[in-house]
């Protein structure tokens, strides 16, 4: 059952073929086999899990059942989840039991959805290889010597291993692209504002945007479909109706427009993901789409403009982690500053300590114009080229990420290098657009991904353009071989 698609999943539900119970099972007894060797999950929800399948079930048994009513899915652990340790991989909140639900939890679980557990993550989500979880790294199931990608690598490991055929991810910097493109996955990151982020533990604020992993476009668009939508207690939440995302899949793509920005395949990329890349797009080509050259010329600002402003955001959202009104608090302080000082010193990994120094001293005054106030600056003229650009296309392509998946610990002591792995896919979240990876082939048996990006609000058209790729191509359908 682990290798079918949502539909194929939900037709088997709903026709009795098998249960909710039994195919929730089926994969809690996956997790069981395989989690210790790659650290996927960080929490099994076995006993809850095994709740919501019942009430399912009992559901489809009264034919009130929507189309993902009783498909098990894991949670990427940044989503508040009711009585369930949300710990976002970090020491500082190893020992909190959310107190209620985010509300992309509350949307899945209102659709029947049953949660497994919650995955593993770079540290609040700060990193691009998923090793600087306080859990231990997270090991990529096409290479367990490799790095998944991160922030979300815990997610995309789970999936690529089937153990489990949905998961939720979040994407600041690529954080959901990069690990879909190292770990042969589908993996969508919507408009900014496009999904709440209430309840999602925040890293950087103008930044963070939940959305879905999957195998194919199609599972995505039905995820999306669900999680989408306006919500009133996220200010940053964009009152727009929500499309069913999977009314277009099909639709033709003769005419379709595609941009390749030139500094998407310059110094960095490596050759054979450069080629690999190409045939995608010639792929396109004869499904009658059509190919030209466009600039970004303020691209190679997207690093550094990205490096001071997130870190200033997680030096503001970080600062309510004290050790005063919830998680990890150090033995017996002398005074209130010893208290803040070795609950933050003891609960923060290093990396986080980092970007939390560089944010600080980003924002700290006789500074701020300089760095901070730049930084946005660049992120304006990021945007406007985007927006030039799709005044000319109407989809843009190129790589997701530069390499194919690293060894462990080859870039941990390098932070550059390691900033360096999402340098194609930050400059999407600094202008707020949808973006997507897709899996196009493979290097020395490691996953290669296609990026495509959108203009705001187009989700429906990424998810089309992919989708008919999808459909004359199977790499999608690949599975590592240890995990079949």
């Amino acid at each position: 059952m682990h290798t079918k698609s949502l539909s194929e999943l939900s037709a088997a539900l709903h026709s009795g073929e098998i249960s909710s119970v039994e195919l929730t099972q089926h994969y809690l007894d996956r997790i069981k086999t395989h989690n210790d060797d790659i650290n996927a999950f960080i929490t099994i929800c076995e006993e809850s899990a095994l709740e919501q399948a019942r009430a399912a079930d009992t559901q489809l048994q009264n034919k009130t059942a929507g189309k993902l009513t009783g498909i098990p899915l894991a949670h990427k652990d940044i989503f508040c989840t009711e009585g369930v340790r949300t710990s976002c991989a970090s020491k500082m909140l190893d020992n909190f039991i959310s107190p209620y639900n985010a509300t992309v939890v509350d949307k899945l679980n209102a659709a029947g959805m049953v949660t497994l557990g919650k995955t593993n993550m770079d540290e609040f989500a700060m990193g691009s290889s998923n090793e600087t979880s306080f859990y231990g790294p997270v090991k990529n199931p096409w290479d367990t010597d490799r790095v998944p990608g991160g922030s979300s690598g815990g997610s995309a490991a789970a999936m690529a291993a089937r153990l489990a055929p949905i998961a939720t991810g979040t994407d600041t910097g690529g954080s959901i692209r990069q690990p879909a493109s190292l770990c042969n996955l589908t993996g969508l990151k919507p408009t900014y504002g496009r999904i709440s982020r209430y309840g999602m533990i925040a890293f950087a604020s103008s930044l963070d945007q939940a959305g879905p992993m999957a195998h194919s476009a199609e599972d995505a668009a039905l995820l999306l479909n669900v999680m989408a939508g306006f919500d009133e207690r996220d200010s940053t939440s964009v009152e727009r109706d929500v499309p069913d995302y999977t009314d277009t899949l099909n639709n033709s793509l003769e005419g379709l427009r595609i941009g390749l920005p030139k500094e998407f395949f310059s110094e960095g990329l490596d050759p054979q993901i450069a080629e690999t890349v190409n045939a995608a797009i010639k792929t396109y080509e004869s499904l009658g789409a059509t190919v030209k050259e466009i600039t970004l010329p303020n691209s190679k600002l997207a690093v550094p403009t990205y490096y001071v402003v997130a870190p200033a955001e997680c030096s503001s959202n970080l600062s309510r982690m004290d050790g005063v009104r919830f998680g990890h608090r150090c033995e017996e302080p002398t005074d209130l500053n010893d208290l803040y000082e070795r609950s933050r010193g003891e609960g923060f990994g290093e990396e986080v300590k980092r970007r939390i120094m560089i944010g600080t001293y980003a924002l700290s005054a006789g500074y701020y114009d300089a760095y901070y106030l730049k930084a946005q600056k660049c992120r304006r003229l990021i945007s406007e080229d985007f927006k030039q650009a799709f005044e000319e296309v109407d989809v843009i392509m190129g790589p997701t990420a530069p390499t194919t998946a690293f060894k462990l610990g080859d870039k941990k002591d390098d932070p550059v290098a390691m900033y360096l792995a999402d340098i194609y896919t930050i400059s999407t979240n600094l202008a707020g657009l949808p973006g997507m990876s897709i899996p196009a082939g493979f290097v020395e048996g490691l996953p290669v991904g296609l990026q495509l990006i959108g203009n705001y609000f187009d989700e429906a058209r990424l998810l089309n353009v992919a989708h008919r790729y999808q459909q004359v191509t199977d790499w999608h359908q690949q599975t590592p071989e240890s995990f079949k």
